[in-house]
């Protein structure tokens, strides 16, 4: 039950065709045991460098694919995965395996771009996986858009009747991760989130060095809605400009 309730994944047929207004290519990655990763690259002529994307945990690319591709205006690529069982992607989704995924992209980010022009960029679920890959590596600059200390304290805020402690099998513990990235951190939240609460957040931001961070709060935004305030744009303006 609990990677129901974690893990939201559509599918996609093989034959599926992305229809994104920006020019793309659409590649797979395979993986040690053997999955099919699938992803889209969107291209700009000479860009800046690349931003790596890790999309929420509900949907596919069809949807987040949308969303991530209006970042190339900023004069970045833009690449971003599908994860196991979602969209076209194959394999069996375990906590370990979402991980090493994670750091797999960003090596094929590496063979195809400078280190020093890598943007890492997660949103939601997927800011652990970011925060992970930019404590593993060293990225230009880290944003997670509605980020969480780990999935506990989540679940507990939640749910404060449940003793998480013991029966939560996913930990994403993105606050070990943060303790080790040494990068520019920005990170976006609303105070009105019903997801992920806006104390989850400022928990994790205080794990970041203060000449390093650039935290921005949304007066009553929400989990999803974020994009719809002027201080967001403003926030990506800043980060990525």
């Amino acid at each position: 039950m609990q990677k129901k309730l974690i893990f939201l994944p559509t599918t996609l047929a093989e034959g599926y065709k992305y229809t994104f207004f920006e020019p793309f290519e659409e590649f797979f990655l395979e993986t040690d045991d053997g999955a099919r990763l699938n992803a889209v690259h969107f291209k700009v002529e000479n860009p800046k460098g690349v931003i790596l994307y890790y999309h929420g945990n509900a949907g596919d690319l069809s949807r987040w694919g949308e969303i991530a591709s209006g970042l190339i205006k900023y004069g970045y690529d833009v690449l971003l995965m599908d994860y196991r069982s979602y969209g076209k992607s194959t394999g069996v989704i375990t906590e370990k395996k979402l991980f090493e995924d994670a750091q797999l992209f960003y090596k094929y980010a590496l063979k195809n771009y400078p280190e020093e022009n890598i943007v890492v960029f997660g949103r939601s679920l997927g800011t652990s996986l970011a925060t992970y890959v930019s404590s593993q590596n060293n990225p230009k600059k880290l944003i997670l858009e509605t980020p969480f200390y780990n999935l506990k304290d989540v679940v507990k805020t939640r749910f404060p009747f449940l003793p998480v402690k013991f029966l939560l099998k996913y930990r994403f513990m993105s606050n070990s991760y943060m303790k080790t990235v040494g990068c520019p951190v920005f990170i976006f939240h609303g105070t009105q989130d019903r997801i992920v609460p806006f104390t989850s957040a400022k928990k994790l931001a205080a794990l970041v060095a203060k000449d390093r961070l650039t935290f921005v709060r949304i007066e009553g935004g929400g989990h999803n809605n974020l994009i719809d305030y002027t201080e967001y744009g403003e926030g990506i303006d800043k980060a990525l400009r």
